[in-house]
C-alpha cells in the first residue's frame, strides 16, 4: 500500500512524539546509597517531625529564664468625688475631691530565689473642704522591699532547677531526634541493600529462566532426531513453567522493596509519576571488619541514644527528688521594706486658725515632694521574719514519696537499658561474625555448584547423566547464586546494624544533625 508523502511526513512525526512521550512518561531513576542518604535527610516525614521537637524545648529553656527577668508594672488612677455637706465644718453646700495617682514598680526575682521590688508613686489631693490647710496636696514615695525565702525554695538549685530540666528536655530531645534520623539511615541502608538483592535475585531467576529454556531447546531437538523420547521432555517444560514462576516473585520484590524506598525517600506524587523503576547504582562491599565485643560495648555504653537519654531522665529525676525534698522544710522567709516619703503643695491662709476665709495661699510643686523624697527627709523601714509550717509536709510526704518512687524508677529504668544494650551489642557482633563466615561459605557452595553443573551437562552430553539430575543441579547453581548474594547483602545489613546498636552510625556515615536541620551539606 502507498501511502502518500504529504500523509506520511506527519505520521510519523505522530509516531516520534508518542515514543518521546512514552520515554518521559515512563523513566528509571539511577540512585546511589549516599544519594538514598542525602534525599532521606531532606524529605523524610520522620526526620522533620522529630526535627520540630527540639526547636519546641530550646523555646522551653528560653521561657525558663525568663523568670529572671525584672517585671515593670505601671499605674495610673482618676478619681473626682462629690458628696453633700452635712457640717458646716465640711464645706458650704457639698464637698468636691480631685484625686490622680502615678505609680511604676520594678520587680526582679534573685538567684537565691529572693524578691527584690522597687516603686515610686506619686499623687495629687484637690478638696473644698473646710479646713484644709494644704490643697493641693502632693504625696510621694520611693519604696524598697526585698523578700527571701530561707528554708524552702531558697538556693541556686531551687531557682534554677526549671531551667537545667528545661535543658535536660532539650538534650533528650537532640539525642531522640539523632536516634530518629539514626533509625532512619538504618533503614535506607537496609531497604537500599534488599533493593539491591531483589534486584540481583530477579537477574539470577531470569539467567535460571535462560538455562532452563536453552536446555529445554536441547531435549526438543533431541527429540525430533529420535534421540529423546517425548516423554523426558515433560521435565524440562515444567521447569520452565517453575522458574516463570519465581521471576513473577522476584519481580513483585523488586516493585515492594521500590515502593518501601520511595516512602522512606518521601517521593511526591509528582515524582512518581511516570517512574518506572528505580535502579540501585552501588554494590554491596565484602570487607572483613574485626571488632571485639568489650571494645563495641565501650562504645556503645557512651554513644547510644537510649543509655544517654536514661541518664539525663535519672538526673532530672534527682532533681525532682531534691525539690520534692526542700518542700519539706517549713516556709521561713525574711522581709524588709524601706520607704522614703514626701509631702508637698499649696499652703492656705486663713483669717483665723483653720477656719474663715482664704485670705493668701503659699504655692507648693509636686517636685517639693520628690525633693523629700529623695533627700531621704522622712525614713521607714520594717524587718520581719515569718515563718509557715504546713501540715501536709509534717503529716503527709506523699509528694516526696512519688518523687523518691520515680527517681528509683528511673534508676533501674536505666540498668535496663543498659542490660538490654549489652545483649543487643553481643547479637550484633555474633551476626556481623557470623555473617561474615556464611559470606565464605556461600561463595564456596556457588563456586562448587557451577563445576558440578559443567560436569553433569557433560556427562548428559556423554549418556551418563539424566535431564532430571542436570535440572537438579541447575536448581542447586540457583539457590547458591541467590545464597551467596544473599549472604553479601545480610553482611552489609549487619554492619550498618552494629553501628546502629553502638549510636556510632551516623558518625561514621559523616552525618552530622545540622544535615537534617538544613545547615550543613551531607
Amino acid at each position: 500500500m502507498h501511502i502518500p508523502r504529504r500523509i506520511a511526513v506527519p505520521a510519523a512525526l505522530i509516531l516520534l512524539a508518542a515514543t518521546a512521550g512514552a520515554q518521559e512518561t515512563t523513566r528509571s531513576l539511577s540512585l546511589t546509597l549516599e544519594e538514598c542518604l542525602v534525599r532521606a535527610l531532606r524529605n523524610n516525614l520522620s526526620i522533620q517531625v522529630a526535627v520540630l521537637t527540639p526547636q519546641g524545648s530550646a523555646l522551653s529553656v528560653q521561657k525558663a529564664r525568663e523568670k529572671f527577668l525584672p517585671n515593670f508594672s505601671f499605674g495610673l488612677t482618676k478619681r473626682n468625688s462629690s458628696s453633700p455637706s452635712f457640717s458646716w465644718l465640711e464645706s458650704q453646700d457639698e464637698t468636691l475631691t480631685k484625686y490622680g495617682n502615678y505609680s511604676a514598680q520594678i520587680t526582679e526575682v534573685i538567684p537565691l530565689g529572693g524578691t527584690v521590688t522597687l516603686g515610686v508613686s506619686s499623687a495629687m489631693t484637690d478638696t473644698n473642704q473646710t479646713g484644709t490647710t494644704i490643697n493641693p496636696r502632693y504625696n510621694s514615695q520611693l519604696q524598697l522591699s526585698f523578700s527571701q525565702p530561707l528554708l524552702r525554695n531558697f538556693g541556686l538549685k531551687m531557682t534554677q532547677m526549671e531551667i537545667v530540666i528545661a535543658r535536660n528536655n532539650l538534650d533528650v530531645s537532640e539525642i531522640q531526634l539523632h536516634k530518629t534520623i539514626q533509625d532512619t539511615i538504618f533503614s535506607v541502608i537496609q531497604s537500599y541493600w534488599n533493593l539491591v538483592y531483589s534486584i540481583e535475585n530477579l537477574k539470577v531467576q531470569r539467567k535460571s529462566l535462560e538455562l532452563a529454556r536453552d536446555f529445554l531447546a536441547k531435549n526438543q531437538r533431541s527429540v525430533e532426531i529420535g534421540t529423546l523420547a517425548p516423554m523426558d521432555i515433560l521435565a524440562a517444560e515444567s521447569e520452565v513453567a517453575t522458574r516463570e514462576a519465581g521471576i513473577l516473585a522476584a519481580e513483585a520484590a523488586v516493585k515492594a522493596n521500590e515502593d518501601q524506598m520511595k516512602n522512606l525517600l518521601n517521593f511526591t506524587p509528582e515524582e512518581e509519576q511516570g517512574l518506572r523503576e528505580i535502579v540501585a547504582l552501588d554494590s554491596p562491599r565484602f570487607e572483613e571488619r574485626l571488632i571485639e565485643v568489650d571494645e563495641a560495648l565501650a562504645v556503645a555504653m557512651e554513644k547510644r541514644p537510649d543509655l544517654r537519654i536514661s541518664r539525663i531522665n535519672l538526673k532530672t529525676q534527682n532533681l525532682n527528688l531534691d525539690y520534692a525534698r526542700n518542700q519539706l522544710l517549713p516556709a521561713l522567709s525574711f522581709n524588709a521594706s524601706y520607704a522614703s516619703p514626701g509631702v508637698s503643695g499649696t499652703r492656705l491662709i486663713y483669717d483665723s486658725e483653720y477656719f474663715g476665709d482664704i485670705i493668701g495661699t503659699i504655692p507648693g510643686y509636686r517636685s517639693e515632694s520628690w525633693n523629700d523624697v529623695f533627700g531621704f527627709r522622712y525614713e521607714n523601714w520594717s524587718v520581719a521574719l515569718t515563718l509557715d509550717i504546713g501540715l501536709n509536709t509534717v503529716l503527709s510526704r506523699a509528694a516526696y514519696a512519688q518523687a523518691e518512687l520515680a527517681t528509683q524508677t528511673a534508676g533501674l529504668g536505666l540498668k535496663n537499658t543498659e542490660r538490654a544494650a549489652v545483649l543487643e551489642i553481643r547479637n550484633a557482633v555474633r551476626t556481623v561474625q557470623t555473617a561474615f563466615k556464611q559470606v565464605q561459605a556461600y561463595k564456596i557452595a556457588r563456586d562448587l555448584a557451577e563445576k558440578k553443573l559443567a560436569a553433569e551437562e557433560e556427562k548428559l552430553r556423554l549418556g551418563l547423566s539424566t535431564n532430571y539430575t542436570v535440572l537438579q543441579y541447575q536448581r542447586d547453581l540457583t539457590t547458591a547464586q541467590v545464597q551467596e548474594l544473599k549472604s553479601v547483602i545480610d553482611y552489609n545489613i549487619a554492619l550498618a546494624d552494629l553501628d546502629r546498636s553502638m549510636g556510632t552510625l551516623l558518625e561514621n556515615r559523616n552525618i552530622r544533625i545540622a544535615d537534617a536541620l538544613g545547615g550543613g551539606s551531607y
